[in-house]
């Protein structure tokens, strides 16, 4: 595998990219020269097998440079799992070598107008015909749906969840581009339209029934680890570069790092940086040791990182002041970002309730509360 490309040359290029709204297809191509689209996928269909500390360490350091190169290790990786874990053994051998060398983009059609955090009330309809399925409906807020060249369709089979994939160039895809978001600007997202669009049957992944609680469940828990540990890198670049400006900057004839309130921001965003760290490296170790307990960690991981690179962010942009502004500020670019990484793949509210609802049924199982 080659070694990812420099990080000083990807951060200035990423700037760029933002300002302009587009990852270049040149970047996608890097990425999977370089192995890193089918980092975890087994190496049995072609991946490295990575652990979950390794996938997570570099989605940290792409999250560093870029959100939008890290979205695509993301969605690249969601689909993969879906699949390693809920597809027949044909569609293993026939997707995941192609997923991890990067022939094929993938995309995560999940979400529409109205299902977003609720995607039990998605309303693309999967129909059953002899030979083939048929694929109606509109997806919105799809990361890279603009350059997939297969998705993984979430739909309704005979009124149950069911996924299926559709590649890209069937008759009856069109995309819509979305630029000019809050985030995630050079993510190349777009809005789809599947009009009556025939596949085979062989296309659908697990039985209806299985679509979300199973297929969608394990891409989303897939995207929380690889959001969270992205979010992780956002937060380290910003300390960084607070700390290295307050460092080198005067005020007054004053050190910037003098002062009081610049001193506790700095901290502040530290502890809680390393505490995200902690929490998503907990995470990659239950998953690695296969701990039922790791669903619910990198829930709680994603969460606090998430959180993390929106303080922390913001406290950078606050000592930076107007460098933290400039066009090409990564604080001020990773500001934006990260208030979509509070959205993405479970919101903070969903998280919360999660998270509370397995503290209570843990206590439940203790025993319930003691006296």
């Amino acid at each position: 595998m080659r070694t990812l490309p420099d990080l000083a040359t990807l951060r200035d290029e990423a700037a760029a990219w933002d300002l302009h709204g587009a990852l270049p297809e040149s970047a996608v191509r890097d990425l999977a020269a370089a192995g890193l689209l089918g980092l975890d996928v087994p190496e049995r269909y072609g991946g490295r097998g990575a652990t979950p500390l390794e996938l997570g360490e570099l989605c940290a350091r792409l999250g560093s440079v870029c959100s939008a190169l890290r979205g695509l290790v993301t969605v690249q990786g969601m689909v993969a799992a879906a699949l390693a874990r809920w597809g027949s053994a044909a569609q293993q051998a026939e997707w995941l070598p192609r997923l991890a060398t990067g022939d094929q983009l993938a995309g995560f059609a999940a979400t529409e107008q109205g299902a977003g955090s609720d995607l039990t009330a998605v309303e693309t309809r999967i129909g059953a015909e002899s030979d083939a399925l048929t694929v109606t409906g509109v997806k919105r807020w799809i990361t890279f749906g603009e350059l997939a060249t297969v998705y993984l369709v979430l739909g309704r089979l005979d009124g149950r969840p069911a996924t299926v994939l559709v590649e890209a160039d069937r008759p009856g895809v069109t995309r819509e581009p979305v630029s000019g978001q809050l985030g995630m600007r050079a993510a190349r997202i777009a809005h789809l339209r599947f009009d009556a669009v025939r596949v085979e049957r062989d296309h659908l992944v697990a039985p209806p029934g299985f679509g979300l609680s199973h297929v969608a469940g394990t891409a989303l828990d897939h995207g929380r680890f690889t959001v969270g540990w992205g979010c992780l890198g956002m937060a380290e670049a910003c300390l960084a570069d607070a700390t290295a400006h307050a460092a080198a900057r005067t005020q007054a004839k004053v050190a910037l790092a003098e002062h009081q309130l610049v001193r506790g921001a700095l901290a502040r965003a530290a502890v809680d940086t390393e505490a995200a760290r902690e929490l998503c490296r907990v995470a990659a170790r239950l998953r690695q040791e296969g701990d039922p307990e790791a669903i619910s960690r990198t829930v709680m991981a994603k969460y606090a990182a998430a959180r993390a690179a929106a303080s922390v962010s913001r406290r950078a942009v606050q000592v930076m002041g107007s460098a933290g502004c400039a066009p090409d500020s990564r604080a001020g670019r990773f500001f934006r970002d990260a208030q979509v990484m509070r959205i993405i793949e479970g919101s903070d509210e969903v998280s919360e309730l999660h998270i509370a609802d397995h503290l209570l049924r843990r206590a439940a199982g203790e025993g319930g509360p003691r006296e």
